[in-house]
């Protein structure tokens, strides 16, 4: 099967294309975007993939489902395209930011920067009808992603895996920990924050650790 994504992570994933679930999965996709409002837009479901190829990418922030209000989603987990209003758990993001880091907030909530640089805003389901949370979970997505954390453990080196809440933190048993640095915390959202996740100054610790391994530090 021919999936439209970065080249590197083409040449690395090409072997779950083939797989059956992939193609019942991308089937079920494409009748939803047929018949629904399904988030985010057609040509931005890999866009995470596109924006930190397999080769570069040195950091990798999860995430579960995308955003499901017209116009946030962009294929970033936790971002939202430029002129869309800040979501809450990622105004958190950004208030641990600025206490770990002194980085001012970002004037939007755009991360194609960080994107940029190595790291992989990877939400577990790629796609969500519109105004419906959790509606294309089970479908196969999971296997996908779960598929590339594998794969980035198996064949990269020194990565930060950064884990927020529950459901990111089971993801920790594909990750060789032995090679891998994995940080773990509450999740961002306005419910979680202030039990484990202000304070963890994930992005002082994620840079610490890629210049302790010859690896330059991300500009958050």
């Amino acid at each position: 099967m021919s999936v439209k994504i970065e080249e590197s992570w083409r040449k690395a994933l090409q072997p779950e294309f083939e797989k059956p679930y992939f193609q019942e999965l991308i089937a079920f996709v494409r009748q939803e975007y047929a018949t629904q409002t399904v988030y985010p837009a057609g040509n931005q479901i890999f866009h995470a993939f596109d924006a930190a190829p397999f080769d570069r990418v040195k950091v990798v922030i999860l995430g579960q489902d995308p955003y499901h209000g017209k116009g946030q989603a962009h294929g970033l987990a936790f971002s939202v395209q430029h002129g869309v209003r800040t979501p809450p758990s990622l105004i958190n993001i950004f208030k641990e930011l600025e206490d770990d880091l002194g980085t001012p907030r970002p004037p939007d909530g755009n991360l194609d920067r960080w994107a940029e640089q190595g790291v992989l805003l990877l939400n577990a389901t790629l796609t969500v009808r519109a105004a419906t949370a959790g509606s294309h979970q089970k479908r196969g997505w999971e296997e996908f992603t779960d598929a590339v954390i594998r794969k980035i453990s198996e064949q990269k080196e020194h990565v930060v895996f950064i884990l927020w809440g529950a459901y990111a933190q089971k993801k920790a048993e594909l990750i060789d920990q032995r090679k891998h640095l994995v940080l773990k915390a509450a999740h961002p959202s306005p419910y979680a924050a202030d039990k484990g996740f202000f304070g963890s100054k994930p992005f002082s610790k994620t840079n610490q650790y890629l210049q302790e391994h010859g690896e330059a530090p991300i500009n958050w």
